[in-house]
């Protein structure tokens, strides 16, 4: 067992959640991995998800996008209780996910990838997400339309990744280790793009090793240690003194 999270207390109306995992209870077969997980993504701001490997990050991710269903606990989207959703009626929902591994469909075209992902905009948004706003976004993927997804570089499968996610429309992204074995200035690009993201009101959990990345992208910060919460708080807060969490972390790279 470990002692109760550190947490910076925060009171928050309903419609400013866009997700929320509340006393989780998650298992692999008999594996208990989930301990009562509880924290909530606030609209249109980053929360980093931090933790050593197998402290529960991917398994809260998988928790949310409907793939592992909770013996115990909540899972809600902009107050909606999605708990036994499927992931197709939590992406209906609402949800992306760009996976750990990227996960391209290697042999269909950056377009048949895109495609494949469409969903229209149930949210009203001011400009929905469809191939053109993509390539505005990502221009190599313009330039790259017909070329097979797995002969591109790890950095354009990650852009196109993304790009696959946010053709869904979501309100909420959920983002596993984005930055996971990419060159430092690719990194940096992803970094450009999670915040431009941001500022145009997207939610984001960011799941992410790179402890300078998440803390230079995330306005909150949740941290797991097998399987509960150690700390819940501020990015400003874990900046100012990041020994509130380093306990609970391993080896990061920045």
């Amino acid at each position: 067992m470990i002692s109760a999270p550190r947490r910076c207390t925060l009171a928050l109306e309903q419609d400013e959640v866009a997700l929320s995992l509340d006393h989780v209870q998650a298992y692999y077969g008999e594996s208990h991995v989930l301990h009562g997980v509880s924290f909530s993504l606030r609209r249109s701001r980053v929360l980093a998800l931090l933790g050593r490997n197998g402290a529960g990050k991917t398994t809260s991710m998988n928790v949310a996008m409907g793939w592992l269903s909770p013996r115990e606990g909540q899972v809600t989207v902009y107050g909606q209780d999605v708990t036994r959703y499927s992931p197709e009626a939590i992406s209906r929902a609402g949800v992306g996910l760009v996976p750990q591994g990227r996960r391209v469909f290697p042999n269909l075209s950056v377009r048949e990838n895109l495609i494949v992902a469409a969903q229209p905009d149930r949210f009203g948004m001011s400009r929905p997400w469809d191939l053109e706003r993509v390539h505005d976004l990502f221009p190599r993927l313009r330039e790259r339309m017909h070329q097979a997804a797995g002969s591109l570089s790890g950095g354009e499968q990650q852009m196109l990744a993304i790009a696959r996610a946010l053709m869904t429309n979501p309100r909420v992204l959920l983002m596993d280790e984005p930055s996971e074995g990419l060159a430092p200035l690719i990194v940096a690009e992803v970094g450009r793009t999670i915040a431009k993201l941001k500022e145009e009101g997207l939610s984001i959990v960011l799941v992410e090793q790179n402890m300078k990345l998440a803390l230079s992208l995330a306005d909150d910060v949740v941290v797991l240690n097998t399987g509960q919460v150690a700390y819940s708080g501020t990015a400003e807060a874990v900046i100012r003194d990041e020994g509130l969490i380093t306990p609970y972390l391993g080896v990061f790279h920045g």
